[in-house]
């Protein structure tokens, strides 16, 4: 019999392990969804089959839950389904948990010593026909893109060498090529991190390897139309930490933040580096280069924003500090010599930034993310940070100008998602699940992209809880054909 999960915010509430497979014909919608919404917005959820066997670990941990709403003529099904890694068959076999502390394989059962732990719950990408779940501590897995069903390792036939692929990659919309990258690319805590690009029928054409100045929780980076950009924040990892059975990530706000900028297509041999002092980031809005300049824009603050990694490093940063923040542009001059770079704030602090795709690596003019407005009330706890955001923003960028919706309260906003509309000048469409913190169910909203603070075209009534996802991603369905 599994045992109850442990009474901490990552195991309790909205973030209540769902442990549930399903498909659901045909959901309730509320007004209506534009017809010309016609594809399949995946999602990827951490969601624990069995309780940690140490008794606790973070919400990061839990395995790979795979979910697609599929969208026709008006029409929503919903599917979900759990990515069966060599992790899952492992912890079901034996029916309980059989892994440690988060990416720390010192610490698991030695039964499973050897077997690959990645977890595969972060980040479903479409790519070259083939739907991908990713997460960063290893290789992605392909799923099948209309059941969902677990299909294998994808290391593309064997030609990537790295040992891992980044949870964030980004798609050039004009080629249709694939950047991604790795790091711990040779193994745990190793400094080497590889630089990889797909071609648009999913083949690897690129990969070159190069080194960080120290081994750094690089969880995104960001492309341009000519450069590739490697962001190094003080969130460390240490072998000998790690084999003494002690946590993965540290901040070592002592030490200074780098940024890596190479040409895109050109060699990581090119690779230039910016520093300042410590700072925090795990997304990237957008970025572009003009002429000699490369913009970088996103959401900076002071610490990582997650208990477990705070904890471990002793460090407590008041509500003030959590707050703080904002997003900025950090704009770096490629024709001057040194490290030094400029930064200008763009609005207030927030997490989980998007473009339309197709203003991906190139000057634009609005973005879209989301934050925690404390007007509305205390926070609700949502998602591994554990305060959840409540206000879903569209940034129009040179401006500064925002627009925003929230729900009624007390609920939570997970991520958006951007949907193009097939109609001229039209700005296209934001989905996003809410959680209804009151009767502990979800439900998704569709929101005009130019004019969110109007409120829903259509609210999607969910039967059930959907926990907290880390990222999705929207595929067109001429695109699935």
């Amino acid at each position: 019999m599994t045992t109850n999960f442990p009474e901490t915010f990552d195991y309790a509430g909205m973030n209540a392990p769902m442990r549930v497979e399903c498909d659901i014909y045909d959901l309730v919608v509320e007004g209506s969804v534009p017809k010309e919404i016609h594809g399949a917005w995946y999602r990827s959820v951490p969601d624990p089959q069995y309780p940690p066997m140490l008794g606790h670990d973070t919400y990061l941990s839990g395995d790979g839950m795979v979910s697609s709403f599929k969208f026709e003529d008006g029409h929503v099904d919903f599917k979900m389904r759990y990515v069966m890694t060599d992790r899952l068959k492992a912890d079901r076999e034996a029916r309980r948990g059989l892994f440690g502390l988060y990416r720390n394989p010192y610490t698991d059962d030695p039964s499973v010593r050897g077997i690959n732990r990645c977890v595969n719950n972060t980040t479903p990408v479409f790519h070259g026909g083939r739907l991908l779940a990713l997460k960063e501590d290893g290789l992605a897995v392909e799923l099948h893109p209309e059941t969902l069903e677990t299909l294998g390792v994808w290391n593309y036939r064997g030609k990537l060498k790295s040992q891992t692929m980044t949870a964030h990659t980004r798609l050039d919309p004009e080629t249709a090529q694939l950047y991604f990258f790795g790091y711990e690319a040779s193994g745990l805590a190793t400094r080497d991190v590889s630089y990889c690009v797909a071609n648009k029928d999913g083949e690897l054409v690129k990969e070159e390897w190069f080194q960080v100045p120290y081994v750094s929780l690089m969880h995104d980076f960001a492309v341009s139309k000519e450069h590739a950009i490697f962001p190094v924040f003080p969130t460390t990892a240490d072998l000998d930490r790690i084999k003494a059975g002690g946590v993965h990530w540290i901040c070592e706000p002592n030490k200074d933040t780098y940024i890596g900028i190479m040409p895109r297509d050109g060699s990581v041999k090119d690779m230039r580096w910016f520093r300042r002092p410590a700072c925090s980031a795990f997304h990237f809005m957008n970025a572009y280069t003009e002429g000699k300049f490369v913009h970088l824009d996103f959401g900076v603050s002071k610490y990582a924003p997650f208990p477990f990694i705070q904890e471990a490093s002793h460090i407590h940063p008041t509500p003030k500090e959590l707050a703080g923040g904002n997003v900025v542009r950090w704009t770096f001059d490629m024709s001057k010599p040194g490290e030094k770079f400029e930064e200008y704030v763009l609005a207030p602090a927030g997490d989980f930034p998007r473009v339309a795709m197709k203003d991906h690596m190139v000057d634009y003019s609005v973005g879209y993310y989301e934050r925690f407005d404390p007007e509305l009330g205390p926070p609700q706890t949502a998602g591994p940070v554990g305060a959840g955001f409540n206000t879903v923003s569209r940034l129009e960028v040179k401006s500064g100008k925002i627009k925003s919706w929230h729900p009624k309260q007390p609920a939570t906003v997970q991520e958006e998602v951007h949907i193009p509309s097939r109609k001229p000048g039209h700005e296209g469409y934001l989905a996003l699940v809410v959680d209804l913190h009151d009767s502990m169910l979800s439900d998704v909203v569709i929101l005009e992209a130019a004019n969110p603070e109007k409120g829903p075209l259509a609210t999607i009534k969910m039967p059930l809880r959907l926990r907290n996802q880390v990222h999705g991603n929207w595929v067109d369905a001429e695109e699935l054909r």
